[in-house]
């Protein structure tokens, strides 16, 4: 089939945490033989912070790491749709579009489409920003790949799409996966690694309670990769003795874990409470790493892990600091969080899993199947 998906970057991933599972479905869905073409807008946040920032040499690095893989940018009032979505079969349209653009597929849809048309919802706003979302012209659609059971039902309820369905992210496990010497003392350079960007008041109170205060009283080697520090979370970080290493390209990601001996999840609490279920990104990407995980509060009410196993939970920072002296202290306790993590990603969260389950949405769709 001929796929085209139109999203907020696929070669950039300043700040932008769903371009590690997008990639993967395009690579995956390549790798099986479909067509593929992304499009993304030329003056997407993404791209440009990250070229104002780091110049054209990270656009290059996206290049190698992904032969398979590239997007065509346009200019909103310049996209020309009859020519874009010419012989697709599937258009997938993801949640940081344009709003207008989302309306003008939806309209190409019902005048002259012949392809299924989904909306791809990775984010929290059906939950913390319902106004925004329901200005999302979906009427056209046929329907809503949501990123939880949650969001799925909100999209359901509030009758802003005909039909969703459950849709988690995933690793892409072609590229994220443990690294030769992963776990071992003497490849380390350094005992805990996070990555994660620093944001407002509330953000830099978790990050505080969940990493640098652990990192300060158990006096650790720590590593920080992120963007939007401060000069004053800068310093934070010095004083808490970690060593901040800026924005990280989310393939080199494996590289690093490797070189550690335990990383953190710190979910966003109010997006937490709200979206029970569903966690970041960065779980996904460590776990397919092979690193021993420990993670702030969230609750896994959909299954995906088991906690104590694939991972263990701290429920506040007092908690968290005795997780992590104990997975440095234990190399048993560090090997089977490892190994039970990595087991359960590819087993179940793979980005070769979703295409499995976004093939037989599509199948669902066809004439004369039940409505899903």
């Amino acid at each position: 089939m001929r796929f085209v998906m139109f999203c907020h970057s696929l070669v950039s991933d300043w700040n932008h945490g769903s371009a590690h599972f997008l990639r993967g479905v395009c690579s995956e869905l390549l790798a099986r033989g479909h067509a593929v073409a992304v499009y993304e807008p030329r003056q997407g946040w993404s791209r440009a912070n990250l070229k104002a920032a780091h110049g054209r040499a990270p656009f290059a690095d996206f290049s190698r790491f992904y032969p398979e893989l590239s997007s065509t940018t346009y200019d909103r009032a310049r996209l020309d749709l009859g020519a874009v979505l010419d012989g697709a079969d599937v258009v997938l349209v993801h949640e940081w579009t344009d709003p207008a653009v989302i309306r003008r597929i939806g309209l190409h849809r019902r005048d002259s489409g012949r392809y299924r048309l989904l909306f791809h919802d990775t984010h929290h706003r059906p939950v913390t920003d319902a106004r925004a979302m329901a200005a999302c012209d979906l009427s056209h659609y046929d329907g809503v790949l949501a990123l939880g059971n949650v969001v799925r039902d909100l999209y359901r309820a509030q009758g802003w799409a005909q039909r969703a369905w459950t849709w988690h992210e995933a690793a892409d496990v072609r590229r994220f996966r443990p690294m030769p010497g992963a776990g071992e003392a003497k490849a380390r350079r350094g005992e805990l690694v996070w990555i994660g960007n620093w944001g407002d008041p509330q953000r830099a109170a978790e990050i505080e309670e969940f990493v640098l205060g652990p990192v300060q009283r158990l006096q650790i080697r720590a590593r920080i990769h992120g963007v939007r520090y401060s000069d004053r979370a800068l310093f934070r970080l010095d004083s808490a003795g970690a060593d901040f290493a800026g924005w990280l390209p989310n393939f080199k990601m494996p590289a690093v874990f490797a070189r550690h001996a335990v990383t953190v999840h710190v979910p966003r609490q109010p997006f937490a409470n709200a979206l029970p279920g569903v966690p970041t990104m960065r779980m996904f990407e460590a776990l397919a790493c092979g690193i021993p995980l420990v993670s702030g509060p969230w609750e896994d009410v959909e299954g995906l892990f088991t906690p104590g196993h694939d991972h263990l939970v701290a429920r506040n920072g007092d908690a968290m600091q005795r997780h992590l002296r104990d997975v440095l202290e234990d190399p048993a306790l560090a090997r089977s969080l490892a190994a039970h993590g990595l087991a359960t990603v590819r087993a179940r969260h793979t980005c070769a899993h979703r295409v499995d389950e976004l093939l037989a949405i599509l199948a669902s769709m066809a004439p004369g199947a039940t409505k899903g």
